[in-house]
Protein backbone atom coordinates (compact mmCIF):
# COMPACT_ATOMS: atom_id res chain seq x y z
CA UNK A 1 0.00 0.00 0.00
CA UNK A 2 2.38 2.48 1.12
CA UNK A 3 4.88 1.19 -1.64
CA UNK A 4 2.85 1.74 -4.29
CA UNK A 5 1.51 5.01 -3.48
CA UNK A 6 5.05 6.83 -2.63
CA UNK A 7 7.43 4.12 -4.81
CA UNK A 8 10.39 6.20 -4.45
CA UNK A 9 10.15 7.00 -0.64
CA UNK A 10 12.33 6.03 1.97
CA UNK A 11 10.90 4.48 4.80
CA UNK A 12 12.41 3.61 7.78
CA UNK A 13 9.94 2.15 10.59
CA UNK A 14 10.65 2.26 14.36
CA UNK A 15 8.76 -0.01 16.88
CA UNK A 16 8.56 -0.75 20.65
CA UNK A 17 8.07 -4.24 22.23
CA UNK A 18 5.70 -2.86 24.62
CA UNK A 19 3.61 -5.68 25.10
CA UNK A 20 5.86 -8.07 23.01
CA UNK A 21 4.06 -7.31 19.43
CA UNK A 22 7.58 -5.78 18.16
CA UNK A 23 8.61 -8.23 15.67
CA UNK A 24 5.00 -9.11 14.59
CA UNK A 25 4.92 -5.48 14.06
CA UNK A 26 8.33 -5.70 11.75
CA UNK A 27 6.51 -8.87 10.07
CA UNK A 28 3.50 -7.41 8.93
CA UNK A 29 5.34 -4.09 7.75
CA UNK A 30 7.67 -6.22 5.39
CA UNK A 31 4.23 -7.78 4.49
CA UNK A 32 3.64 -4.27 3.52
CA UNK A 33 6.45 -3.27 1.21
CA UNK A 34 8.53 -1.71 4.22
CA UNK A 35 12.16 -3.14 4.33
CA UNK A 36 14.45 -0.45 6.73
CA UNK A 37 13.78 -0.46 10.23
CA UNK A 38 15.00 1.20 13.29
CA UNK A 39 15.72 -1.47 16.14
CA UNK A 40 18.49 -1.70 19.07
CA UNK A 41 20.88 -4.63 20.65
CA UNK A 42 19.20 -6.07 23.18
CA UNK A 43 15.92 -3.93 23.56
CA UNK A 44 17.75 -0.98 24.84
CA UNK A 45 15.67 2.11 25.00
CA UNK A 46 12.16 2.98 26.20
CA UNK A 47 9.41 4.80 26.26
CA UNK A 48 8.60 7.61 28.76
CA UNK A 49 5.10 7.27 28.56
CA UNK A 50 4.96 3.96 29.40
CA UNK A 51 7.44 3.63 32.45
CA UNK A 52 8.68 -0.01 33.40
CA UNK A 53 7.88 -0.98 29.89
CA UNK A 54 10.25 -3.22 27.77
CA UNK A 55 12.35 -0.99 25.07
CA UNK A 56 12.64 -1.09 21.45
CA UNK A 57 12.71 -4.03 19.28
CA UNK A 58 15.56 -6.16 19.70
CA UNK A 59 18.03 -6.21 16.68
CA UNK A 60 18.86 -9.40 17.04
CA UNK A 61 15.09 -10.80 17.10
CA UNK A 62 14.85 -8.98 14.47
CA UNK A 63 18.22 -10.78 12.48
CA UNK A 64 17.31 -13.89 13.71
CA UNK A 65 13.65 -14.17 12.55
CA UNK A 66 14.67 -13.14 9.16
CA UNK A 67 17.02 -15.26 8.60
CA UNK A 68 14.73 -18.11 9.62
CA UNK A 69 12.56 -16.87 6.65
CA UNK A 70 15.21 -16.97 3.94
CA UNK A 71 15.93 -13.38 4.16
CA UNK A 72 20.03 -12.84 3.38
CA UNK A 73 20.39 -10.02 6.19
CA UNK A 74 24.23 -9.25 5.73
CA UNK A 75 24.67 -9.54 9.67
CA UNK A 76 26.67 -12.19 11.35
CA UNK A 77 23.82 -13.34 13.64
CA UNK A 78 26.31 -15.19 16.15
CA UNK A 79 28.50 -12.29 16.84
CA UNK A 80 25.46 -9.89 17.07
CA UNK A 81 24.04 -12.21 19.58
CA UNK A 82 28.21 -12.34 21.30
CA UNK A 83 27.89 -8.49 21.44
CA UNK A 84 24.21 -8.60 22.93
CA UNK A 85 24.97 -11.35 26.13
CA UNK A 86 27.80 -8.83 26.78
CA UNK A 87 25.37 -5.41 27.54
CA UNK A 88 23.77 -6.98 30.92
CA UNK A 89 27.28 -6.75 32.34
CA UNK A 90 27.65 -3.42 30.67
CA UNK A 91 24.46 -1.57 31.77
CA UNK A 92 23.96 -3.38 35.49
CA UNK A 93 20.43 -5.29 34.51
CA UNK A 94 19.23 -8.03 31.61
CA UNK A 95 17.96 -7.25 29.05
CA UNK A 96 14.35 -8.15 27.43
CA UNK A 97 15.79 -10.13 24.55
CA UNK A 98 14.98 -13.56 23.85
CA UNK A 99 17.78 -14.67 21.48
CA UNK A 100 20.29 -13.54 24.58
CA UNK A 101 18.38 -16.00 26.70
CA UNK A 102 17.40 -19.11 24.65
CA UNK A 103 19.88 -18.43 21.60
CA UNK A 104 19.29 -19.28 18.17
CA UNK A 105 16.51 -22.10 16.89
CA UNK A 106 19.22 -23.79 15.77
CA UNK A 107 21.25 -23.59 18.82
CA UNK A 108 18.69 -25.55 20.37
CA UNK A 109 17.02 -27.94 17.68
CA UNK A 110 19.05 -29.20 14.90
CA UNK A 111 17.67 -28.48 11.60
CA UNK A 112 15.16 -31.92 9.96
CA UNK A 113 16.65 -33.89 6.99
CA UNK A 114 13.67 -32.29 5.12
CA UNK A 115 13.46 -28.64 6.59
CA UNK A 116 14.07 -26.97 2.88
CA UNK A 117 11.06 -29.31 1.44
CA UNK A 118 9.24 -27.75 4.51
CA UNK A 119 9.96 -24.48 4.22
CA UNK A 120 9.28 -24.56 0.25
CA UNK A 121 5.75 -25.86 0.83
CA UNK A 122 4.79 -23.16 3.88
CA UNK A 123 6.23 -20.55 1.36
CA UNK A 124 3.86 -21.77 -1.48
CA UNK A 125 0.86 -21.99 0.82
CA UNK A 126 -1.87 -19.35 -0.43
CA UNK A 127 -2.67 -17.97 2.75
Amino acid sequence: AFRERWPVTELTLHFHNTRGMGLANVIAAMDAGADRFDASLGGLGGCPYAPGATGNVCTEEIVHALQCMGCDTGVDLPRLIAAARRLPALIGHAVPSQIVSAGRRLDLHPRPRDFEAIRERALARDV
